[in-house]
């Protein structure tokens, strides 16, 4: 059985042909910019909710979980994204305030990696992100918080079709490090 299911993964194709060009040696300069412009094309491209990302946290003992969200805001505070400070993900980062998020846009064989210590944000603005969800019912929610990431390394990864994948790295100043 197990034989039969390998085979059946290794049979599954990786990345089409067709696949968006990418030369780092004219990639901007800021990441952020970098991460924008490819938002754009996925969204261009047709990508479904291209701002869902999987956010990966550690508990206190460094056991790691990761599940789906979408991403709040890019600004000078950092990636945003919200939750529940009660929830799973409130927790472990009560306990361990550090976070990787990933992006993946597989029809264009592309995935972005920020991780980095996170903080989080105001009252005021976990209040205004709360409101601002299309689910909101206009009740607030005190436990409702905004969180940012502060990324010490962001990673833009362009699959190539030969599997001679590129691989562009920021550092935790967004200076190009590859």
């Amino acid at each position: 059985m197990s034989d039969t299911f390998r085979s059946n993964l290794r049979a599954l194709p990786d990345f089409p042909e067709n696949l968006p060009d990418f030369d780092p040696a004219i990639a901007p300069t800021n990441p952020v910019a970098l991460f924008k412009l490819w938002l754009d094309e996925a969204l261009t491209a047709g990508v479904l909710q291209p701002h869902a990302c999987s956010l990966a946290t550690a508990d206190g003992n460094g056991q790691p979980s990761a599940r789906m969200l979408i991403l709040k805001n890019i600004d000078d505070d950092g990636w945003q994204f919200a939750t529940s400070r009660t929830s799973r993900k409130g927790r472990e980062l009560s306990a361990n305030p550090s976070a990787a998020l990933n992006f993946y846009w597989p029809q264009q064989g592309r995935q972005v990696r920020v991780a980095g210590p996170v903080v989080e944000l105001s009252a005021e603005a976990s209040a205004d992100d709360w409101q601002a969800r299309p689910a909101a019912d206009g009740s607030d929610n005190p436990d409702w918080q905004l969180y940012a990431v502060r990324p010490t390394e962001l990673e833009f990864w362009q699959a190539r079709h030969d599997r001679r994948h590129i691989r562009h790295r920021y550092g935790p100043d967004g200076i190009p490090l590859s």
